[in-house]
C-alpha cells in the first residue's frame, strides 16, 4: 500500500504539487496546462482548426460591411438561365452570345470562372468574341489536394500565362502539382488565372494559393490575373519576399505592374479570403437576362464582371460563414474586392509569439488569483476560466474587424481555461488538505463528534450544551508529581505521554472516548448509563491497571513511592457542550456526576483501592458482586455516598505493585467507613 501511495504521488500532478511549496506547486500546474494545450493542438489539429476558424470568422459577421460593391458584378448561370437557355454545359455559340452581350453592355473586364478544356463546335465564334472584348480572363484549374499536393495525374488543355520572376524551386512551401484542367490550345492567346482552392477538412474554402507551380512555372490566381490584365502589361512579372516586423505578413507578393502594391501571403504563399462583406453586397444578374438584353442600359458600363455558375446542379457550391451553400464565384468576387481595396486579411508572422505572450499574461493573472486570499481564489479562478477565452476571442475579432489581421485565438484560450481550472483544482485540494489537517488536529484535542461540530459551525458566544446520560471514568497517576520533581522533564513527559496513549487506546477499544487530559489524570466518557456501559468502563479501568503494573517503571527513585493508578467510575446525567466567548470557546462536561466521579477517584488513595465505584454504576454491576467500602461524605458535597470496589481478583492480589503499595501505606481493607 505504501508503494501504491508513493506511486500515486509521483503520477498524480496535484498530489505532487501539494507536496511542493505553494508557488512551485502553482507553477507546476501552469506548466501542465501548457503541455496539455500543446498536446491537444497536436493530437486534434483538424477539429480544433475548424473550431478556431469558425468562431474566429464571427468577427467578420458581427462587423459586416453592408456597402454595395459597385465595381464587380456577378453574371450568374443560375437555375433560370438553365431553364431558358438549356442544360449545362452550354454550346460555345451560346457562350459567345453571352460574351458579345457583355461587350455590348460596355463591360471593362470579364473574368470567366469557367474552363473550356474540350474542343467543340463554336470555339472559333467564342474566341473571336473574347478577342473583341476590352479585356477577358479565363479560368484554369491546377488539381490540388487539401494539403496542396497533386491528387491525380490529370492533364487536359494547356496551362498558359505564368508569372515571371518567381522561381518555384526556391519556394518549396508553395502549392505545386503536375495535374491540371485548362482551356485547350485554341484559347492559348486569352489571359488566364487559376481557380484552384484549398479545401479545409470541413469542406470550407478559406484560402486560395496566390500562385500554383505547374511544371516549374508559377501560374497566378484568377483575381491576380484580373489586376494584371487590367494594366495591359506586356509581361506578368512578380516577386515574393519575406515580411519584416512582428505584425508583418509571412510573405509579401509584389506585382511589377502595380508599384507600391503589397499583397500579404502566408508561409505557403496563400491568400486568405475575407468575409467582411455581406453576400448581398455583390450584385448578380442572370446570364439569360444578359443574353436576351433584359438588363438596364448602363448597368454594366465599365464594370468588372465574373461569369460563373450559381445553380446547384453545376456543383460549384461551397460553405461559408454566411451560408452553407454559396456559389464559388462569390469567393472570386471577395478576393478581387479585397485586392482592389488593399484589405487582404493575413496572419502576422509574429502571431505565435503574440499568442504565447497572451498565454503568459493569462498565466500571471491566474498565478496572482491563486495566491490571493481563499475567497478571491475560489471565485476569481472560475471567472477567469470563462473570461480568458472570451477576451482572447474578442481580441481576435477586434483585430480582424479593424485591421484585417487574423491573429488566431485558440491556444491562449485553451491554455487560460486549463490554467485556471488546474489552479482552482490545486487550491481547492490544498484547502481541503489544510482543513482535513486542521480537523485532524482538532480531533486530537476533542472528541470526534465535538470536533466535527466545531469544524462545520460558525463561532458563537451562546451556550451550546445539552443534557445527556453518561458513564464516566476518572483515572489519576499517583505519585507522578514527586516523580517529575526527581527526574528530567523530558523523562516525565515521555512517561506521561506513554500512559495517555495507552489509556486512550484502551478507552476507545472499549467503546468510550477521552473527554480530557488534565495534568496527570484523564476523564473518559461512555454515552448512556446502562449495564453495558458500566461493564465497558470497568473493563477499561482494569486494563489500565494492568498497563501501569506491567509497563510503567517498577523501581522508582530512592525515597519515592511507586507510580500507581487510582480510578473512579460513576453514572448519571451531565451537561455536555461548549461555553465561553466566540473567540475563545471551551468544551466541557458539567454536573454532579462529574464532581462525584472525580471525588470517588480521590478516595482511592484513602481506601487503598485502585478502583472505586459509585452507587449508580455499582447497581449496574450487581452480577460482579462489588464490595461495599462504606458511606462517605465526599469533599465539597453535602450528601453521603456509598462507595464500592470490584471483587478482588487473585491476579490483582498477587500484583507486585499492589502488594508494594499496600506495604508502604500499611493499610488494610475494612468494611464500613466514616458516617455522615
Amino acid at each position: 500500500m505504501q508503494h501504491l501511495s508513493r506511486l500515486n504521488q509521483l503520477i498524480n500532478p496535484v498530489a505532487l504539487a501539494l507536496r511542493l511549496l505553494p508557488v512551485f506547486g502553482r507553477l507546476l500546474m501552469l506548466a501542465l496546462a501548457a503541455v496539455i494545450s500543446v498536446v491537444l493542438m497536436a493530437v486534434f489539429p483538424g477539429s480544433l482548426d475548424t473550431l478556431e476558424e469558425r468562431l474566429g470568422a464571427q468577427g467578420w459577421l458581427m462587423s459586416a460591411d453592408d456597402t454595395p460593391e459597385q465595381r464587380i458584378t456577378i453574371v450568374a448561370i443560375d437555375e433560370a438561365s438553365l431553364a431558358e437557355i438549356g442544360a449545362w454545359p452550354w454550346p460555345r455559340s451560346d457562350m459567345a452570345r453571352l460574351v458579345s452581350a457583355l461587350n455590348d453592355a460596355g463591360v471593362q473586364l470579364q473574368l470567366h470562372d469557367i474552363t473550356y478544356p474540350e474542343v467543340r463546335d463554336g470555339d472559333a465564334e467564342l474566341i473571336a468574341a473574347l478577342n473583341a472584348s476590352r479585356g477577358a480572363v479565363l479560368a484554369q484549374v491546377p488539381v490540388l489536394q487539401a494539403n496542396g499536393q497533386s491528387e491525380q495525374n490529370v492533364r487536359t488543355g494547356v496551362m498558359s500565362f505564368p508569372l515571371t520572376g518567381l522561381d518555384c524551386s526556391s519556394m518549396p512551401a508553395a502549392s505545386s502539382t503536375n495535374s491540371f484542367i485548362a482551356p485547350h490550345a485554341g484559347f492559348s492567346a486569352i489571359p488566364k488565372g487559376h481557380i484552384a482552392p484549398i479545401v479545409a477538412s470541413d469542406g470550407a474554402i478559406r484560402e486560395v494559393p496566390a500562385f500554383v507551380c505547374v511544371d516549374g512555372e508559377a501560374y497566378p490566381a484568377l483575381a491576380l490575373s484580373a489586376l494584371l490584365q487590367a494594366t495591359n502589361a506586356p509581361t506578368w512579372a512578380a516577386s515574393v519576399s519575406d515580411g519584416s516586423g512582428l505584425f508583418a505578413p509571412e510573405q509579401v507578393l509584389r506585382l511589377d505592374a502595380y508599384p507600391g502594391l503589397t499583397i500579404p501571403l502566408d508561409e505557403a504563399g496563400n491568400l486568405r479570403i475575407s468575409y467582411k462583406d455581406l453576400p448581398q453586397n455583390f450584385r448578380a444578374v442572370s446570364a439569360a437576362d444578359v443574353i436576351n438584353g433584359r438588363i438596364d442600359p448602363g448597368m454594366l458600363e465599365n464594370a468588372w464582371v465574373l461569369v460563373g455558375g450559381t445553380a446547384f446542379g453545376m456543383g460549384d457550391i461551397v460553405p461559408t460563414p454566411y451560408n452553407g451553400a454559396t456559389p464559388g464565384v462569390e469567393l472570386q468576387a471577395r478576393l478581387l474586392g479585397s485586392l482592389l481595396d488593399t484589405t487582404m486579411p493575413y496572419t502576422p508572422r509574429g502571431a505565435q509569439w503574440l499568442l504565447a505572450l497572451l498565454a503568459l499574461i493569462f498565466a500571471g493573472i491566474t498565478l496572482l488569483l491563486a495566491g490571493a486570499r481563499e475567497r478571491v481564489a475560489a471565485y476569481g479562478l472560475p471567472v477567469a476560466a470563462v473570461l480568458m477565452p472570451v477576451i482572447t476571442l474578442a481580441l481576435h475579432w477586434q483585430l480582424l474587424a479593424a485591421y484585417e489581421i487574423w491573429l488566431g485565438w485558440l491556444f491562449p484560450a485553451v491554455f487560460g481555461l486549463l490554467a485556471a481550472s488546474l489552479l482552482l483544482l490545486l487550491e481547492q485540494s490544498r484547502v481541503r488538505a489544510e482543513r482535513s489537517r486542521v480537523f485532524g488536529n482538532l480531533n486530537s484535542y476533542l472528541p470526534s463528534d465535538i470536533a466535527r461540530e466545531i469544524a462545520f459551525s460558525l463561532p458563537s458566544s451562546a451556550i451550546n450544551a445539552k443534557r445527556c446520560d453518561v458513564t464516566l471514568l476518572s483515572a489519576d497517576l499517583r505519585n507522578f508529581s514527586a516523580f517529575g520533581e526527581a527526574r528530567p522533564p523530558e523523562e516525565s513527559a515521555a512517561l506521561l505521554h506513554f500512559f495517555f496513549v495507552k489509556a486512550a487506546g484502551i478507552v476507545e477499544h472499549h467503546g468510550g472516548r477521552i473527554q480530557e487530559f488534565k495534568g496527570d489524570s484523564l476523564l473518559a466518557v461512555w454515552d448512556g448509563q446502562s449495564a453495558d456501559e458500566a461493564h465497558r468502563a470497568l473493563a477499561a479501568g482494569q486494563e489500565m491497571l494492568s498497563i501501569v503494573d506491567r509497563d510503567m517503571p517498577q523501581h522508582p527513585p530512592a525515597g519515592l513511592e511507586p507510580l500507581a493508578l487510582g480510578i473512579g467510575i460513576e453514572q448519571g446525567p451531565a451537561l455536555m457542550g461548549s461555553i465561553g466567548p466566540a473567540h475563545r470557546r471551551t468544551h466541557t462536561l458539567l454536573g454532579d456526576t462529574v464532581t462525584i466521579t472525580l471525588r470517588i477517584q480521590d478516595m482511592t488513595a484513602e481506601l487503598a483501592q485502585p478502583i472505586l465505584l459509585g452507587e449508580c454504576v455499582a447497581r449496574q454491576l450487581s452480577d460482579m458482586k462489588p464490595e461495599s467500602q462504606g458511606s462517605y461524605l465526599l469533599n465539597g458535597l453535602r450528601i453521603p455516598h456509598t462507595l464500592f470496589a470490584p471483587a478482588i481478583d487473585a491476579t490483582q492480589t498477587d500484583s507486585p505493585r499492589r502488594n508494594a503499595r499496600a506495604e508502604q501505606l500499611n493499610l488494610k481493607i475494612v468494611s464500613g467507613g466514616k458516617g455522615a
